[in-house]
C-alpha cells in the first residue's frame, strides 16, 4: 500500500518512495540537554516515534540518526547570546559535561516510559567535532563562507534558493528586522559556523581556526553526512526549526555537496497549555513527572497525541488528560473483551478493519481516525481471539500495551474539583520556587472557593470549608 507524507519543502502531500528500495534513512533533531524535556519537547519524539513505527508496519527497514545537542545551541535559535549548555553550568555550578549526561540520561528515561523506541544511531555533537571541522572546511573551499576575528559566517546569499523551506526571503527578513543585527554579518540570515571560544569557555577544541566550537546548525548536517550520505529520505523535527535550524541546514549541505540533504521533510505542530503557549512564567512547562505526580502515567499523554493530526496544534488541558484516562481504561477493557471471546468472525470482517487502518496511518499518519478503526474494532458486538489479535497488530502503531491495564493511580480526594487541584499545583510550584507571594495568592484564592489548603509532608491536604 503506497505511504503519502506531507512534504514542507514543496507544500504537498507526495507519495513517498525511499531511495534505496526498502530501507529508510531518516534523521532527527534531537535534544539539547541543558534542561528536563516538557511535554511539549516530547510531543516531537512521540510524533518520531509514530513515523518509524508506521515505516516498520509497511515492512520498511530503518537507519535512523538522533543527534543529541550538547555544544553550540545559543540561547537564541540565532548567534545571540551564551550557549545554552554553559547556560545550565551556572545555573546547576556544575561542569557542562555533567550537566549534558544527567539530562540526557532523564531524556532517554522519558522515551522509555513513554514506549518511545530509541533511534538506530544516538550521535553526541561532542564525539562529532572532527567530522564538523571537516564539513566547515569543505564549505570554505566551495566558497560559501566569510570570516571575522572570531567567527566563520556561512553567507546565505550565495545560496539562491535560501529560504525555500520556510518561504522567506533575505530581503524580507531584513524588512521585518526588529532590531539591528550584527553588524560583522553580511546578511541579517547569515549564521555562525565555527567559533573562537573565550578563554573562560569550558567547551572548546583545537582546530584549524584556533580554539573554537561549533555552530548549533553544523551538527546536523555534519552528522547527517557521516551517517547517512549526501542524501537520505527524512528529515524530521519540530515547526520551530523550520524558518533558521532547517533552512540553515539545507545552506550548508548545498554549500557542503550542491544537494539539499533530504527528500521529505516533515515537522510536527506546536503543544498549547490551555490554549496558550508554554512558558516558565506561566508555570505550564509540565514534565512527564508532573503528570505522574497527577496520577496520569505517560501512555495516557501519548493517547491524548493520537486526537490530532501531528501536523495540527493541539491543546493540553487536565481535564482533557483525564478524558484520556478514561478511554484508555476502556479500550484495554474492550481489548480484554475481545481476548476472552469465543466466536469467530469472518476473514473479510477482520480484512475490511485493518485496510481501513492501513489506510489511515499511509495518508500522512492520520492516527485520530487509525484510532476511530480501533474503536470499531473494540466495540464489534462479536468478541473473539482474531479481533484481539488484530488489535495487537495495531498496537505495534500506537504502543499504548493495549493488553496491560492502566489503573487509575490518581492521589487527589474524587470529591475535590479539578479547578481547586489545579491552583494546588500551582501553589505547590510557587513554593517550591519560594514564591511566596504567589503561594499566600493562590491559598486565598482557594479559600475563596470554599476549600482549605494544609501543606503536610507528603505536599498538601485539601479539605471544604
Amino acid at each position: 500500500m503506497d505511504i503519502y507524507f506531507y512534504n514542507t519543502l514543496t507544500k504537498e502531500k507526495e507519495k513517498f518512495e525511499p531511495i534505496n528500495g526498502k530501507e529508510v534513512r531518516m534523521y532527527s533533531c534531537g535534544p539539547t540537554v541543558y534542561y528536563n524535556a516538557h511535554i511539549g519537547n516530547l510531543r516531537a519524539y512521540l510524533f518520531m516515534d509514530t513515523l518509524r513505527r508506521v515505516l516498520k508496519y509497511n515492512g520498511y527497514q530503518l537507519k535512523h540518526v538522533m543527534n543529541i545537542t550538547d555544544v553550540g545551541h545559543l540561547t537564541s535559535d540565532a548567534d545571540e547570546g551564551e550557549d545554552k549548555m554553559m547556560v545550565a553550568a551556572k545555573r546547576e555550578n556544575k561542569d557542562p559535561w555533567e550537566i549534558a549526561k544527567y539530562y540526557m540520561d532523564a531524556f532517554f528515561k522519558d522515551m522509555e516510559s513513554l514506549n518511545i523506541e530509541k533511534p538506530e544511531i544516538i550521535a553526541r555533537a561532542t564525539d562529532h567535532i572532527a567530522i564538523m571541522e571537516q564539513y566547515v572546511k569543505k564549505i570554505i573551499e566551495n566558497g560559501y563562507t566569510y570570516q571575522t576575528e572570531d567567527t566563520i559566517y556561512f553567507d546565505t546569499s550565495k545560496v539562491p534558493d535560501y529560504g525555500m523551506l520556510s518561504g522567506k526571503k533575505i530581503e524580507e527578513q531584513k524588512a521585518g528586522a526588529r532590531v539591528e543585527f550584527d553588524k560583522n554579518k553580511k546578511n541579517i540570515s547569515d549564521f555562525a559556523l565555527w567559533i573562537k571560544a573565550p578563554k573562560e569557555h569550558i567547551m572548546q577544541w583545537d582546530s584549524f581556526f584556533g580554539k573554537c566550537y561549533p555552530g548549533w546548525h553544523l551538527e546536523c548536517s555534519a552528522i547527517g553526512y557521516q551517517y547517512l550520505g549526501e542524501q537520505f529520505d527524512i528529515h524530521t523535527g519540530g515547526i520551530d526549526h523550520i524558518p533558521i535550524h532547517h533552512e540553515n541546514e539545507i545552506a550548508q549541505s548545498i554549500g557542503f555537496s550542491g544537494k539539499i540533504p533530504a527528500k521529505f521533510w516533515m515537522h510536527v505542530n506546536f503543544l498549547k497549555v490551555d490554549g496558550g503557549k508554554m512558558s516558565k512564567s506561566l508555570n505550564n512547562l509540565y514534565t512527564l513527572k508532573d503528570l505522574k505526580e497527577k496520577g496520569y502515567e505517560p501512555e495516557v499523554y501519548r493517547m491524548f497525541n493520537f486526537n490530532s493530526s501531528y501536523r495540527s496544534a493541539i491543546n493540553f488541558t487536565w481535564e482533557g488528560l483525564e478524558a484520556n484516562l478514561k478511554a484508555l481504561q476502556k479500550l484495554k477493557e474492550g481489548y480484554q473483551k475481545q481476548a476472552e471471546g469465543t466466536e469467530d468472525v469472518e476473514d473479510n470482517i477482520i480484512h475490511n478493519f485493518e485496510e481501513k487502518f492501513h489506510q489511515a496511518i499511509n495518508d500522512d499518519l492520520n492516527m485520530p481516525l487509525a484510532m476511530s478503526v480501533v474503536w470499531d474494532v473494540i466495540k464489534y458486538p462479536i468478541k473473539s481471539k482474531k479481533l484481539a489479535k488484530l488489535l495487537k497488530k495495531f498496537d505495534t502503531v500506537l504502543a499504548l500495551n493495549i493488553d496491560k491495564q492502566t489503573e487509575n493511580t490518581k492521589h487527589e480526594n474524587p470529591e475535590i474539583p479539578p479547578e481547586i487541584i489545579e491552583l494546588a499545583e500551582k501553589r505547590k510550584q510557587a513554593r517550591e520556587n519560594k514564591d511566596w507571594q504567589q503561594s499566600d495568592k493562590l491559598r486565598e484564592e482557594i479559600n475563596n472557593k470554599g476549600y482549605n489548603i494544609k501543606d503536610s509532608k507528603d505536599g498538601y491536604e485539601i479539605t471544604k470549608n
